[in-house]
C-alpha cells in the first residue's frame, strides 16, 4: 500500500517513560483498509454493429457489457472520421474526438458533416475508482455528396470563398486568390486541384460565366446515385437561383432558361416572387420562401426536388431523364449565398419520397426528355 504524506502525519507514537522503546499506533489505519472496497478493472464493451445507425446526419452507436456488470458508472465513446474502411491506421488519421459521462448504453452523434468516407468508433466502460479497455472500432460509412464552389467558373462580379458566394459590385477588380484557388486571370491550375484531379476533369474546359448570368458551378459533378445539399440566402439578398446544370452551360446561359439546367428563383426586388424554371419557362410557386433550401437529386430516377430545409416541406419537383452529368449551379444578384455540403439524404425526404413516387403522375409542368 502507498500512502499520501498526509497519512503518515495521522500517525499517532506512544513512548515509554525510560524511552527503552517507540510503537506506532496502526489501529485507525487498519480500520480504513478494512473498510475500503476495491472494485475490478470493467471489461471491454462490445459494439453492436446491426444496431449502429446512420441517417440524417447522425450516428447512433449501441453497445452492451460482455457480462452483467452493476459497478459500471459511465461510458466514454471516442470518434474520429477517415477515407479507410477497416481499422483505424496508426498514420495519417484525425485525432479522437470524445464524449464523456454517457450513462446509457446508446448514444447518438448529431448534426455531422460527412465529409470523409467513414468514420471509427470505439468505447470504453468506467466505475467509480478505474476505465477499462476499449472495445474493439467499428468503421461505419457514411456517405454523402461533397462539393465546393468551383472559383474557376464564376462570374467576375462573384467573389468565391470553398461553399460561401457573394455578389461583388466592383467586378473582382483587385482581388487576391483566395485560399489558393485561381485568379480570374490566371492560366496556371491551383496546386491544391491539379488538371488531373476527378474534380478538375468533372468541370471540363469552360470560359468563366459573363453578361448577366451571374453564376458559379459547384467542383463536381452527379454523374449516379442521391444526394442532398443545402442553400441559405442573406436576408437582404435581392436575387438568387438554385438549380443544376449539365456541364459546360454558355457563358451567358441563366439558369432555368436553357434546356440543360434546371432551377428554382428567388426575386426579392420591389416584390417577392418564388418560381421554378427550365428551359425558359417559370413556375410561380404559391408558398412561402424558406430560410434554408434543401436540393434532392436522384439521377438514376430522372428527379430533382426542392425542399423546405427545416420543415422538410416539398416545394417543387423536376422530373426528367437525366443524360448527361449534372453540376451544382448557383446565381446570385446583390447578397450572398452559403451552401451545406457533406448532408445525406434526410430521412423525411426519403419517405416524401417514396410516397411521391407511390402516386405518380407528374409535380411539375416543366417536365422534358432531354
Amino acid at each position: 500500500v502507498t500512502v499520501a504524506s498526509a497519512f503518515r502525519l495521522s500517525l499517532k507514537p506512544k513512548v515509554s517513560d525510560s524511552m527503552t522503546h517507540m510503537m506506532v499506533d496502526f489501529a485507525l489505519e487498519k480500520r480504513m483498509l478494512q473498510a475500503v472496497k476495491f472494485l475490478p478493472v470493467p471489461k471491454a464493451p462490445e459494439i453492436d454493429v446491426a444496431a449502429c445507425l446512420v441517417a440524417d446526419n447522425c450516428i447512433t452507436i449501441s453497445w452492451r457489457m460482455p457480462e452483467e456488470d452493476s459497478r459500471i458508472d459511465h461510458f466514454v465513446l471516442e470518434y474520429r472520421k477517415t477515407n479507410f474502411d477497416g481499422l483505424p491506421r496508426l498514420k495519417g488519421e484525425q485525432h479522437w474526438e470524445l464524449v464523456d459521462y454517457i450513462k446509457a448504453t446508446q448514444y447518438t452523434l448529431s448534426g455531422l458533416r460527412f465529409d470523409t468516407k467513414y468514420m471509427n468508433l470505439r468505447v470504453q466502460a468506467c466505475n467509480k475508482a478505474v476505465a477499462g479497455e476499449y472495445s474493439d472500432p467499428v468503421t461505419l460509412e457514411t456517405k454523402a455528396f461533397v462539393f465546393s464552389l468551383d472559383s474557376t467558373s464564376s462570374h467576375p462580379n462573384l467573389k468565391v470563398e470553398d461553399t460561401y458566394v457573394e455578389w461583388d459590385p466592383t467586378g473582382g477588380k483587385g482581388q487576391e486568390k483566395i485560399k489558393g484557388k485561381e485568379n480570374k486571370n490566371s492560366n496556371t491550375a491551383s496546386p491544391k486541384r491539379s488538371t488531373n484531379s476527378p474534380r478538375a476533369l468533372s468541370r471540363g474546359s469552360r470560359d468563366r460565366f459573363a453578361g448577366e448570368s451571374y453564376t458559379v458551378l459547384g467542383d463536381t459533378a452527379v454523374e449516379s446515385g442521391q444526394h442532398y445539399w443545402e442553400v441559405r440566402a442573406q436576408k437582404d439578398c435581392k436575387s438568387y437561383s438554385v438549380g443544376v446544370t449539365y456541364r459546360n452551360p454558355g457563358k451567358f446561359d441563366q439558369l432555368g432558361k436553357t434546356n440543360s439546367s434546371w432551377c428554382i428563383h428567388i426575386n426579392n426586388w420591389l416584390q417577392t416572387t418564388f418560381s421554378a424554371k427550365h428551359n425558359n419557362k417559370a413556375k410561380t410557386l404559391d408558398i412561402p420562401v424558406p430560410d434554408r433550401i434543401g436540393v434532392y437529386c436522384d439521377f438514376d430516377g430522372g428527379q430533382l426536388s426542392f425542399y423546405n430545409a427545416s420543415s422538410k416541406a416539398l416545394l417543387h419537383t423536376f422530373r426528367t431523364k437525366f443524360t448527361q452529368p449534372l453540376l451544382p449551379g448557383f446565381m446570385i444578384w446583390c447578397g450572398g449565398l452559403t451552401v451545406t455540403t457533406g448532408l445525406q439524404v434526410p430521412s423525411a425526404v426519403k419517405t416524401l419520397q417514396k410516397s411521391e413516387n407511390g402516386l405518380g403522375g407528374s409535380t411539375s409542368s416543366l417536365n422534358n426528355v432531354a
